[in-house]
């Protein structure tokens, strides 16, 4: 077996003696891999069928791979971030209308394909007080947490959820409860305002991008960003199953770091572009 064991699945691979989880750095290239897919293809070439077929290869290999990990939640990830990009790119909308009412209608069968702990995180998330000690007990310890911060939070150090163990994970999945916890609802506020100003700086640039490649490229980057920061919000505060998403900037981690930092780049660099042509031809 390719990859080191950890957590409960084969996330990592060694690389000169760094860990590197390979499913944060193939969000970069099914981003570049799409942008530049659809950069070359006419507008009026799009509506058709076939070409859906290049795309929906980009997105499916790594989909499998990291669902055999196993890893559902980046899975999930992988596929709304190259199903936004697609929407980005002017697919037709009837077209994910049939895909998400086919995905409906097969979760009764994909619910038996579920591994033992992904059913517990599901069965925890519907009703996480039926085993407060077991599988339940991360995400009411969570919510503790984050409801105890109150407006202002207990100080910088002063978390007792997170201090004192009740909280696993505080430093990587779970971030942000410990930042409400310590700093309240003001704290959580400008964390949220802060990361809205990046996806709205990628999504400015988009719109400012002299050609197609650069504005699916920062929208694809900028979606990535909000995936990241919805689903970890909403895992922390159980509006959604615990998945293992860390929070961008934020989680310590180093591949999740290197993959926003290199995504962040691209968008520069097309920004940086951008300028120079507008220079050159005024």
């Amino acid at each position: 077996m390719i990859g080191v064991f950890g957590k409960g699945a084969t996330r990592w691979i060694n690389v000169f003696g760094f860990s590197l989880q390979p499913s944060e750095i193939v969000k970069i290239a099914i981003i570049i891999a799409l942008a530049r897919f659809y950069h070359d293809l006419k507008f009026e070439e799009i509506k058709k069928i076939i070409h859906l077929f290049f795309p929906f290869l980009i997105l499916f290999l790594p989909f499998i791979l990291v669902l055999a990990q196993p890893d559902l939640g980046t899975a999930l990830s992988i596929v709304i971030l190259g199903v936004l990009i697609l929407f980005a790119s002017g697919v037709r909308l009837w077209k994910f209308i049939f895909g998400i009412s086919a995905v409906i209608l097969s979760i009764p069968l994909l619910l038996n394909y579920l591994k033992p702990y992904q059913r517990d995180r599901v069965i925890s998330f519907l009703n996480p007080e039926e085993d407060a000690l077991g599988r339940g007990y991360q995400l009411i310890q969570s919510k503790i947490a984050l409801g105890s911060g109150g407006l202002s939070g207990k100080g910088f150090l002063e978390g007792t959820q997170s201090y004192l163990q009740y909280l696993p994970e505080k430093q990587t999945d779970f971030i942000f409860t410990l930042i409400g916890e310590e700093f309240g609802f003001i704290g959580t506020i400008f964390i949220i305002f802060l990361f809205l100003l990046l996806i709205s700086i990628c999504f400015y640039i988009s719109i400012k991008s002299i050609h197609i490649f650069g504005r699916l490229l920062s929208i694809g980057v900028g979606t990535n960003i909000f995936i990241y920061v919805i689903m970890n919000i909403s895992m922390v505060s159980g509006l959604m199953p615990v998945v293992g998403i860390p929070l961008p900037l934020v989680s310590y981690g180093g591949s999740a770091m290197l993959s926003i930092m290199i995504s962040i780049g691209l968008v520069l660099n097309m920004e940086l572009n951008a300028n120079e042509k507008k220079l050159k031809n005024a």
